[in-house]
């Protein structure tokens, strides 16, 4: 349920309209679709290190095991990263959401609020945390399915509705809008799986990894697949690909959400409010899950000695609380730079999401070369208590996706001759490099030799 909710917020909720309007609906379909496996590749290979060697740190601790301490290095720091800016989004994103209901006020307040929040649900325990997570998910998923029952009755014409069927399909220039606008959608599909690599991340402290890990790697990939494809299906029906409301979707275009349309046309005429509930519910869990996941990684990197000692120390209920001190004030820093520099928001949400891509080619790396120790040791693939499906193509598919998906942007903002925002989109490559260079510098690493990788658990 954490992975599940953690993946489903405004990259569904809001931008699923901007990729159908750019690259229609087949078109957005398809990137869907594809980035959909992809994530299920990357979450069965990390899922079968999770089991057999469950670790806070995950698959930063797994590259520093498996392939070079200065890898496991630089994707610890990077992680810790993704998701420090990715709470300063949130919660910058929760005053945006307010402003819907109360325009004149100093809705940056509500930020604090939330951000004080959260703090208080990730020190007191793991659990806490957890339990917050499941009942914001839930939600989250009980909102989709509703969306998903009512288009349906509105495609067939039961809700006072002209049967649609399949028209705005092929309406105009529709299903497809070209090559080079799809393969624009799977950057913003793939910020929508973004946070499904949680569930490597809480196998330290899962009671019973060796169970819960391959069960909820299995019913992920179908559940997301299934969410996310039928709410995309739904919207394609309902909504033609040109339409103005689909052109204006982004991030800070709260009210016009696709959800939002798509339930005022069944006759919900409070549509706007509950969405931008639902939708303030999916940040808040974005920045739950955030700061459990950077605080656990602070942790992690302190007790492999990539960071400060004292951020390994923990109180009474095992929380890292001062490596959660950190991680939030420094979210929260971030946050204050929304007040100097206006752009500053959109540059964060560009950053933020490829690192989450750096992030998930160490997932495919790192189970590259732990096959390989595997078969150096002659350890017996039916060891395993969960094996990842079609390997090796799994983790080979997934790189090559990833490296598409980072590539493609580049090049996207070269043709528009947009330096500036490719100088910020890209800064966390050389940041990456900078972090992985110095730590081999410093401390002379090189890739570990296949025997000399310790493989207990």
């Amino acid at each position: 349920m954490i992975a599940l909710g953690g993946s489903i917020g405004t990259g569904l909720f809001v931008a699923s309209g901007l990729t159908i309007s750019s690259a229609g609906p087949g078109g957005a379909l398809v990137a869907y679709i594809s980035v959909g496996i992809m994530v299920y590749f990357l979450m069965t290979s990390l899922g079968e290190m999770a089991t057999y060697m469950p670790i806070s740190g995950s698959f930063a601790s797994y590259a520093g095991k498996f392939v070079d301490p200065a890898l496991g290095f630089a994707l610890g720091w990077n992680y810790w990263l993704n998701w420090v800016i990715t709470l300063a989004v949130d919660i910058t994103t929760v005053s945006i959401i307010i402003k819907f209901w109360l325009p004149n006020s100093p809705t940056w307040i509500f930020s604090l609020l939330a951000l004080g929040v959260m703090f208080v649900i990730n020190i007191i325990s793991a659990r806490s945390f957890a339990e917050t997570e499941y009942w914001l998910s839930l939600i989250k998923i009980l909102v989709i399915l509703i969306f998903i029952f009512l288009g349906f009755l509105m495609i067939f014409g039961k809700l006072k509705q002209p049967f649609t069927g399949m028209q705005n399909f092929t309406y105009k220039k529709a299903p497809f809008l070209g090559l080079l606008p799809m393969l624009g959608a799977f950057s913003t599909a793939a910020f929508s799986f973004q946070g499904t690599e949680l569930i490597g991340i809480t196998a330290g402290e899962s009671d019973n990894p060796e169970e819960s890990i391959p069960k909820a790697t299995k019913q992920i990939f179908w559940r997301i697949l299934l969410f996310y494809i039928l709410s995309i299906f739904v919207i394609s029906c309902l909504i033609p690909y040109d339409s103005p409301f689909l052109l204006g979707s982004s991030t800070k275009d709260i009210a016009i959400s696709p959800f939002t349309l798509v339930f005022k046309q069944s006759g919900l005429n409070s549509a706007a409010s509950i969405m931008n509930f639902v939708i303030l519910i999916s940040v808040l869990s974005s920045a739950n899950s955030g700061i459990y996941a950077a605080t656990r990684m602070l942790y992690s990197l302190s007790y492999h000695e990539g960071a400060l000692s004292i951020f390994i120390r923990t109180n009474k209920r095992g929380v890292p609380s001062l490596a959660l001190f950190v991680t939030t004030f420094i979210g929260l820093l971030i946050f204050f730079m929304n007040f100097f520099e206006v752009r500053i928001y959109d540059f964060l949400v560009t950053a933020s999401g490829l690192t989450g891509f750096i992030a998930w080619l160490g997932i495919s790396i790192s189970h590259l070369r732990f096959r390989m120790v595997l078969k150096k040791k002659n350890i017996p693939l039916n060891s395993l208590k969960y094996r990842a499906k079609f390997f090796p193509l799994g983790p080979i598919l997934s790189t090559l996706i990833c490296i598409m998906i980072i590539l493609e942007k580049g090049v996207e903002l070269t043709i528009d001759f947009n330096w500036y925002e490719l100088l910020i989109t890209y800064s966390c490559i050389p940041i990456f490099l900078i972090l992985f260079l110095g730590y081999k510098l410093k401390h002379h690493t090189k890739l570990i030799p296949l025997n000399d990788v310790n493989i207990k658990k």
